[in-house]
């Protein structure tokens, strides 16, 4: 039998204030983002290879949550405008290694405004922002761990 007071309002519930939360995030970024000629996606992926470059597909994919099927096309782009490199590995030929090209690195320092902006725009501090990052990450990693699903800790080792 369902509740009549029917579900909780939007404002109420924490899945919706995350969800709109990580919207304005990706609303603040875009016009940052599109000046680096990149999409939301494709930064996390680059972020992914900054903190440790020469990742397989399957571990970039792991470590975003998405299914490797879904990453090749937007890795192909990122190939195409020359930041990343594609190869087989050569001790596995079935696994596809992703490497930062030059252009790939030196696109790290610029992408620095995005923290700016999520500080400015916020109007927290670090420390706060910060906190907020970890009380969310640990709801993450709760939620996974009931539903038995994804593991960040996988990164391919090549």
């Amino acid at each position: 039998m369902t509740d009549p007071a029917g579900p909780v309002p939007l404002d109420d519930q924490l899945c919706y204030a995350v969800y709109s939360a990580a919207m304005a995030i990706q609303r603040l970024y875009k016009p940052l983002l599109d000046r680096l000629g990149l999409t939301y996606p494709q930064y996390l992926v680059l972020n992914v290879l900054w903190a440790k470059d020469g990742q397989t597909v399957g571990g970039i994919a792991e470590q975003l949550a998405l299914e490797s099927s879904t990453l090749t096309p937007l890795l192909k782009r990122l190939e195409a405008a020359g930041l990343v490199r594609r190869s087989r590995n050569p001790r596995n030929e079935r696994q596809v290694l992703v490497s930062l090209t030059a252009k790939g690195r030196d696109l790290r320092q610029d992408a620095g405004c995005l923290a700016d902006a999520l500080l400015a725009g916020s109007g927290q501090t670090a420390a706060e922002l910060g906190s907020l990052n970890q009380s969310t990450r640990q709801l993450r990693d709760s939620l996974y761990g009931h539903i038995g699903a994804w593991s960040r800790g996988g990164v391919d080792e090549v």
